[in-house]
């Protein structure tokens, strides 16, 4: 059965208490220098396939936030094609770089052998990472970016099952060695459960007739590739604007899949625990779903005091935390928008650790 979290707990975490440290931001330069690199890669993509293979979103403002310099510890949870990985190595760091996608690990660690002495590179799900951290000896560490979304290569590889622009097997796992996969769901959940998945991981408006009608299919037709969803999808369902009829529904097998929403409350859980002081979590989201779950994540770590009508007054917050250093989230300058047309939907949110001892 598919659960689908229809809440967020307004406590989500446990605290974690240790030393206060300022952390400075990297200046002009750096930001400079990583839109000569983003302008650089976009302009050798049809050069390289590995160019070609992802090109990082929000790259200056990563490095603003995330400040890699020499002696810094960070952690991208998210390696995928290397590209945020490459730009805090070349900035002096030490990364480790986490994926659950053993074809994107490959890749990474091909184009990151020049910095192979200050890379680690660790296989599995970013939830897990307190875990996969200590296993190769690490406590805490200074930052830790995700970037939350389906990478280029994956949307372009048939194979994956992420996109119905090329006809594949319905796959759309992240991790191609475990779990159910979208053809799973589509075939053998209930109608309740199709329903409950496209309305709330897709927003589907015309999530009831679209589960009832999956359902009457597959009694006569399993569904086995994308294009036989897909194309059934556009039978039922009329063309309105530039979306294709079945973007929100392939969006919400993919985060069911994935787990995705649950994987990032995770993440969000255990994060100050892997964090030294003043070390920062910085988020990259692509979609409203996952974007509300970071702001009020973010927002109520950050407050000191909680208030309820109910109370004579307001009382110390216990999931107190981190200092919100975005109180609006970053998003793509008009200069990346015209190279990389991916990071319009990209948002930034950071936050960074405090010290709770000093206050």
């Amino acid at each position: 059965m598919i659960y689908v979290d229809k809440q967020t707990p307004t406590s989500l975490f446990t605290q974690q208490e240790g030393a206060c440290a300022e952390v400075g931001m990297t200046g002009a330069s750096s930001r400079a220098s990583a839109v000569t690199l983003l302008k650089h890669k976009s302009m050798k993509a049809t050069e390289s396939s590995q160019s070609d293979y992802h090109t990082p979103v929000l790259l200056s403002e990563v490095l603003q936030y995330m400040a890699p310099v020499k002696g810094k510890v960070l952690v991208d949870g998210t390696l995928g094609g290397g590209g945020h990985t490459e730009a805090m190595l070349s900035a002096g760091a030490h990364v480790i770089g986490i994926d659950q996608d053993e074809q994107a690990l490959h890749h990474a660690k091909a184009r990151l052998v020049p910095f192979e002495d200050r890379f680690t590179s660790l296989q599995g799900n970013f939830s897990d990472m307190p875990a996969l951290l200590n296993e190769a000896g690490y406590d805490q560490v200074d930052g830790i970016l995700v970037d939350i979304g389906v990478s280029s290569w994956q949307l372009d590889e048939a194979d994956r099952g992420f996109s119905f622009g090329k006809d594949g097997p319905l796959d759309m796992r992240m991790d191609r060695g475990s779990g159910q996969t979208a053809a799973d769901l589509v075939n053998y959940a209930s109608e309740e459960e199709l329903r409950t998945i496209f309305f709330e991981y897709g927003e589907e408006r015309a999530s009831r007739k679209i589960a009832s009608r999956i359902v009457e299919h597959r009694e006569t037709k399993l569904f086995v590739t994308t294009l036989d969803l897909a194309d059934f999808i556009s039978s039922i369902i009329p063309r309105g604007g530039k979306s294709h009829p079945a973007t929100r529904i392939f969006q919400a097998l993919r985060i069911a899949v994935n787990d995705e929403l649950g994987v990032l409350k995770e993440l969000l859980i255990r994060a100050s625990s892997m964090l030294r002081p003043g070390g920062r979590l910085g988020v990259i989201t692509f979609h409203s779903l996952e974007d509300r779950i970071v702001k009020q994540f973010f927002k109520h770590a950050s407050q000191p005091e909680i208030d309820r009508k109910e109370w004579s007054e307001a009382r110390p917050n216990p999931d107190y935390c981190y200092k919100l250093l975005t109180r609006r989230p970053i998003t793509a300058s008009d200069e990346e928008l015209k190279i990389n047309r991916r990071s319009r939907s990209a948002k930034l949110r950071v936050v960074e650790k405090i010290n709770l001892q000093t206050l």
